[in-house]
């Protein structure tokens, strides 16, 4: 099957450094695959000052010994004026014989640069935005599969929590983990025991695991936490306390598919609450949100704060 024709120019843009770097490989191999890439690719970082002439001179040269001579320009957030005006006029007229491709991590819509790589046709503009916290696990996944191994969606989470949500950095790990781990699955504890945690520990991986009722988890993720913080997830538990009582409560009437809109939240922002409000009792889950009061007021007065705290937490994570 004859391969799809190249448009002049593309853009490829986002945060997601992975996703622009996978458009710049399929362009490359597919030079590379006429066996004259020596000769007719270009590579610039445009972070670093650049001739112009020079530019515009390679963007014009015929391909030796194949059908397409391809121009690399790394980093076309912040170009100088002058560059990117003479980029727009080139644009306007490009050479039928090479592809541009340029990169950035931001460049908006509004722009002139952005309008002329537009123009060039639908595929034109590489979509390289970064996945929502909601997406990025089963993003994860995907990009073990790419290392030849499966992930399970905890798995995903906990590389996330301790990576942080930088694709480079996640498939960096991943690239590590494929050599370290023999079998064809990672999982959650394999993460655990070569991954370095290095992101800092969000106060819903601790809302989470205290929900899940497991305590050494959520002690270990309070532990991780910058410190005097106690009140801030004091009051963020006492909201997620509300919520799997409601949680129950539909669920005991059969209603529990109607939590998201009782609640006034998106469903990916419920997904897990039926499982774990039906980990307590009701009776345990109002008694916990009772036992609060106490809490909070060992929180603004004792010096004892952590404590009470931490011994307010194993209490409602402990399974009984």
């Amino acid at each position: 099957m004859a391969e799809q024709a190249l448009l002049p120019a593309y853009l490829a843009v986002g945060t997601d450094e992975v996703k622009r770097d996978t458009a710049v490989s399929r362009l490359k191999d597919r030079l590379a695959r006429t066996g004259m890439a020596d000769f007719n690719l270009d590579e610039r970082d445009m972070t670093r000052e650049q001739d112009l002439d020079a530019i515009l001179s390679s963007l014009n040269t015929y391909p030796m010994g194949a059908d397409f001579r391809l121009v690399i320009l790394e980093g076309c957030d912040r170009l100088a004026e002058s560059v990117r005006e003479a980029l727009v006029t080139y644009l306007a007229n490009p050479a039928e014989t090479t592809c541009l491709l340029m990169t950035a991590g931001s460049l908006a819509k509004s722009t002139r640069l952005y309008k002329a790589v537009a123009k060039l046709g639908k595929q034109a503009i590489i979509d390289c935005g970064a996945k929502k916290g909601r997406d990025l696990p089963v993003l994860v996944q995907g990009m073990a599969r790419h290392h030849g191994k499966t992930m399970g969606l905890d798995a995903a989470e906990e590389l996330i929590a301790r990576a942080g949500d930088n694709t480079r950095m996640l498939d960096n790990e991943l690239k590590k983990l494929s050599e370290m781990v023999e079998a064809l699955e990672i999982c959650r504890a394999d993460v655990e025991r070569y991954v370095v945690r290095t992101a800092e520990v969000k106060p819903w991986d601790f809302l989470n695991a205290v929900s899940a009722r497991d305590a050494a988890r959520a002690l270990e993720l309070y532990r991780l936490q910058p410190p005097k913080t106690e009140m801030r997830l004091y009051a963020l538990l006492c909201t997620r306390l509300r919520e799997l009582i409601c949680a129950k409560a539909l669920d005991e009437r059969g209603q529990g598919r109607e939590l998201a809109a009782t609640l006034g939240l998106q469903a990916w922002q419920v997904r897990n609450h039926l499982t774990w409000a039906r980990k307590f009792s009701r009776a345990e889950l109002e008694d916990a949100l009772r036992s609060a009061v106490e809490v909070e007021s060992a929180l603004k007065g004792s010096r004892d704060s952590e404590v009470a705290f931490t011994q307010w937490v194993v209490k409602l994570a402990g399974r009984r």
